[in-house]
């Protein structure tokens, strides 16, 4: 039997990987799904008119073409393109090969596992990360029309992404389990906060593009 202030700890390490961890994933899954659903749900009009070309073909090509800023936007768009992929692939390094997650998802989601980045790689990958982050997130309330356009959720997820990112590199060496679990708290709340918030892009994107892409290759047109 454990007492005093150890047992009280203990027990909240096990609420937070245990009871708390599971809820968290449940109300990403379930409200991620959900938003989806109901974006499909709204469907769209009938198109009368007679097809030029396919539909499907369009929606793919619309998904890949985007990637890269086209039509005279390059220049444009040139740092937030920069900083966006800084942030976005390398988030997605760490999210996978980071070998915390890489033992995390072996253990707790997948039963499988895959060679982790080494620590240098690590290393690299999320001081990129971070600064692909700030880099966004500086533009938004320093460029006049992002500003404007802005509100409280933007401000929340990039923040809550970078507490997230943040506790998970102090959490890296393993040495304080405080640390860890501080980490955890850190994505729970960025689960819960997930579905309900503009951070569902990381999803809907696709459908958008896919529709988009749709709509215009059925009229024979490259969107």
């Amino acid at each position: 039997r454990r007492g005093g202030r150890g047992g009280t700890a203990m027990t909240f390490v096990a609420i937070v990987e245990g009871p708390l961890w599971y809820l968290a994933a449940a109300i990403f899954a379930v409200g991620a799904l959900a938003r989806v659903a109901g974006i499909v749900r709204f469907g769209r009009k009938t198109d009368l008119s007679v097809p030029r070309g396919s539909a499907a073909a369009g929606a793919v090509r619309a998904f890949f073409l985007h990637f890269v800023p086209h039509g005279g936007f390059g220049r444009r768009t040139a740092f937030h393109v920069f900083a966006g992929y800084l942030f976005h692939l390398d988030l997605f390094a760490l999210l996978f090969w980071a070998a915390p997650h890489v033992a995390f998802l072996k253990e707790r989601v997948l039963g499988f596992g895959w060679e982790p980045l080494p620590r240098w790689g690590f290393i690299v990958a999320a001081e990129a990360a971070f600064a692909g982050l700030i880099l966004l997130w500086f533009r938004r309330v320093s460029d006049p029309v992002l500003r404007a356009i802005s509100d409280a959720d933007d401000h929340v997820g990039a923040w809550l992404t970078f507490i997230v990112m943040l506790t998970g590199c102090l959490a890296l060496q393993e040495s304080h389990v405080e640390l860890r679990i501080l980490h955890l708290l850190a994505v729970e709340a960025w689960l819960i906060y997930f579905p309900f918030s503009r951070l569902m892009h990381a999803v809907t994107f696709v459908l958008s593009r896919a529709y988009t892409g749709a709509t215009f290759g059925r009229r024979g047109i490259t969107p």
